[in-house]
């Protein structure tokens, strides 16, 4: 007999709920990417298709965001453990 983990981790990936799993730690994990200087002037809302939705506190913080993408995203995909988020959208 398999331990439940192991059937549920199979169940899982075979139905592709992980990818939502592994996207919601996305929004989790975002103070700990950041820092808190940003995390205070801006949160991760939500996740839909693989986009990370941010709302920032300001047009100037969006922007400042904005010019930092490629390295959040990195750091995101490194801590979730897979490339699971393509794109940050600022609202």
């Amino acid at each position: 007999m398999k331990p439940i983990n192991a059937v549920l981790d199979n169940f899982l990936k075979k139905t592709r709920l992980s990818d939502g799993i592994n996207q919601q730690k996305a929004v989790e994990v975002w103070p700990e990417i950041v820092g808190n200087k940003i995390a205070e002037n801006a949160d991760a809302v939500s996740v839909e298709h693989g986009v990370l939705f941010i709302r920032a506190g300001s047009s100037a913080w969006s922007q400042e965001l904005q010019l930092k993408k490629k390295e959040i995203l990195l750091k995101i995909n490194k801590k979730v453990g897979k490339k699971i988020i393509k794109d940050l959208r600022f609202i």
